[in-house]
């Protein structure tokens, strides 16, 4: 089934006697319940974009690299970069405006610009029932009604199916610069990334490979940019030699490469993605022992491989949240892919799944438990 307009698509889920399994581009496709495909590609196109209010309205299945052309034109972006996973989990596809709402898909830049449902202004979808449901508006100063917005984002798919997402856009930046220091231990690396985000220098990423080294990155004017990051070489002199690189080509790749998780491209074992206190990151890594990990947001997510079949919650020694994201059938037959969640919060879930699908049509399975995006 594949609508191509919010009506057909109402009528879809009005009309279904079974569970649908809703599919944007096909990218983060995993571990889905069974049920007929829902394919929301057909609503597609850029319905409104206003550069000067910062504002774009889309479909829900329009691509992510068609909005992102329209934006760069008017030297714009958006500013929470979402992640691109075909790589690492092996699948292929388009990556949807729908997609990246219903995952709160966010990269590097959220610990200092924000998540996916920071800049969702507002959504129109269509719920279990059929019904079509609109919150929030197009334009930043609307605030009225419940934030329904922020709660369709993050629920893949369960709660209602996206027909309409409405995002405010950010300015391009004029230069990037990344400063790397290597040779550091999973402690010292945080301790290096908090100094940074704690700095007035405005860092807009920081991470860490275990293997390799800490990348931290400066946005904006050059001359602030280059400003920044000699001040901020000062207030890191103690961790070791800093290497400050300011080609726009290779600090893009790096961050690319950091935002889609692309070390773990072809890895064996599964890939977990795990949301924790930066200061209990090395901690758990010390406990988890992974293959290969990688630090984002500064130590609060962490991208690990480990053996097929490894509990990785029973192992976790801190709080946190961990999310199966790439396994064998077998691993996803007895793990779940979401953190489980508190008992308060799983009947609360409920509570919404059972007003917004009280027929369980919508994705069905896919989230009994919480994930990090949803913190």
């Amino acid at each position: 089934m594949k609508p191509t307009s919010e009506l057909e698509l109402a009528e879809l889920i009005a009309d279904a006697k079974t569970p649908l399994q809703i599919k944007g581009g096909g990218t983060r496709l995993m571990g889905l319940p069974d049920g007929n495909v829902l394919d929301t590609s057909g609503l597609c196109g850029i319905t409104l974009y206003e550069p000067g209010a910062l504002t774009l309205v889309a479909q829900a299945g329009t691509p992510i690299a068609e909005i992102e052309t329209a934006l760069a034109a008017e030297n714009q972006r958006l500013a929470f970069e979402p992640a691109d996973l075909r790589d690492v989990l092996g699948t292929s596809g388009t990556s949807t405006l729908g997609g990246v709402a219903a995952s709160n898909a966010s990269g590097p830049r959220r610990i200092s610009a924000g998540a996916c449902r920071d800049f969702m202004l507002g959504v129109r979808f269509v719920d279990g029932l059929g019904d079509v449901v609109k919150n929030g508006g197009r334009v930043m100063k609307n605030v009225t009604g419940y934030d329904l917005v922020k709660l369709m984002s993050g629920a893949h798919g369960t709660l209602g199916v996206l027909s309409e997402v409405s995002i405010k856009v950010l300015p391009s930046v004029e230069m990037q610069l990344c400063l790397r220091i290597k040779g550091l231990d999973p402690l010292r690396a945080v301790a290096a990334m908090s100094a940074a985000l704690g700095s007035p220098f405005e860092v807009s990423g920081a991470a860490y490979d275990v293997n390799g080294a800490v990348s931290l990155r400066l946005e904006g004017f050059e001359a602030s940019v280059r400003y920044r990051a000699a001040q901020l070489v000062g207030v890191l002199a103690e961790f070791g030699p800093i290497e400050a690189l300011d080609d726009q080509d290779l600090c893009t790749q790096i961050w690319c490469d950091i935002r889609d998780a692309r070390r773990f491209k072809n890895t064996q074992g599964d890939l977990w993605r795990i949301s924790v206190k930066p200061s209990d990151a090395p901690d758990l890594l010390s406990v988890l022992n992974p293959s290969q990990a990688q630090l984002d947001w500064g130590g609060g997510l962490i991208w690990l491989t480990m053996p097929s079949g490894t509990d990785v919650r029973a192992k976790m020694t801190v709080a946190g949240h961990a999310t199966l994201m790439r396994a064998s059938a077998d691993t996803f037959s007895t793990r779940a892919r979401f953190h489980p969640e508190p008992a308060p919060i799983t009947k609360l879930s409920a509570d919404l799944r059972a007003r917004f699908d009280p027929i369980a049509l919508l994705n069905p399975g896919l989230m009994g438990a919480c994930h990090e995006d949803r913190i």
